[in-house]
């Protein structure tokens, strides 16, 4: 089973950047996708970003324009560059990838935007 591990979390400014990483313990190119998700305190956990093995590229409304998602399989470690921070941005962010009919998940790291 893989093993994914996230980094890069932090405490910033709202307007400040930040860049996750999550490592993977495998190959990322043997999943058909990879995907950055993210929960707030009291609400459900919610899609961010995804990558497909192909390289197509999905994004949450609330993101579009100031994360952007990438890969890099020789690595097996895929990115989500976040600009433009909001508190509301605020949250433990998760890597996941997915096959047909499993999602495997990481540890999660936390992410906190000050006003």
């Amino acid at each position: 089973q893989v093993q994914l591990v996230e980094s890069g979390g932090g405490l910033v400014q709202a307007g400040e950047s930040l860049r996750l990483s999550c490592a993977a313990s495998e190959s990322i190119f043997s999943f058909d996708a990879m995907g950055w998700y993210r929960q707030a305190p009291g609400k459900e956990r919610e899609l961010v970003a995804t990558i497909s093995s192909a390289g197509t590229t999905n994004y949450a409304d609330s993101v579009k324009g100031r994360f952007t998602i990438s890969r890099d399989n020789a690595k097996n470690t895929v990115y989500l560059q976040m600009n433009s921070l909001k508190p509301e941005d605020t949250a433990i962010y998760y890597c996941a990838a997915h096959l047909v009919g499993s999602t495997y998940w990481g540890q999660g790291t936390q992410v906190t935007v000050s006003s």
